[in-house]
């Protein structure tokens, strides 16, 4: 009798902690949905100020439709990529290089700098990039406490059992990440 109570409460320790275990790792993989999806809110905000910016920058600049064509494209991308985190990331520093392109045609055009329509466009889209690069600095902060729990003991006993695999950081591109030459 008193094996048999010994026994079941080893069992019943054992079951607690692994359902501590599961319950964390469940806790973990949706912390970093919402962070994905807190990134994905965001850039389709700034995907939707691009076409009212396009037509803005069309009234002024309409000899410059490379230009427009590739942010349209680069657009196009970024509404496309899904949850792919990989392709997401790679048409969103698509989309950031043509609207760089797009911002240095607007240089050359003092009349669209100081259209109010434009200059509104451009505050929500600054204000869009800040939100952007905060919630993929969260996200990439929830792929690391959730892989860290799953290389770690004891998670990394029971993730795999689990179904639980490691989730990939939303990483700048390699261009980026080279240091800025600046020439006087």
């Amino acid at each position: 009798m008193a094996l048999t109570a010994i026994v079941l409460g080893i069992v019943f320790v054992i079951a607690v902690f692994v359902i501590g275990i599961f319950n964390k790792l469940v806790s973990l993989k949706n912390r970093n949905s919402e962070a994905w999806a807190q990134i994905d809110v965001q850039l389709k905000q700034r995907a939707d100020l691009i076409p009212n910016l396009v037509e803005t920058v069309k009234g002024y600049a309409a000899h410059e439709k490379e230009t427009l064509e590739k942010v349209i494209q680069a657009r196009a991308a970024l509404t496309g990529a899904g949850a792919d985190v990989a392709k997401t990331a790679a048409a969103d520093n698509m989309l950031t290089g043509a609207l760089k392109s797009l911002f240095a045609v607007s240089e050359n055009y003092p009349q669209l700098k100081a259209d109010a329509h434009f200059t509104q466009l451009m505050t929500d889209l600054s204000g869009t990039e800040s939100k952007i690069a905060y919630a993929r600095q969260f996200f990439n902060e929830t792929v690391r406490v959730y892989n860290e729990y799953q290389q770690a003991f004891p998670g990394v006993i029971f993730a795999g059992m689990f179904g639980h695999t490691q989730k990939q950081f939303f990483e700048a591109p390699e261009e980026d990440k080279k240091p800025v030459s600046v020439k006087f």
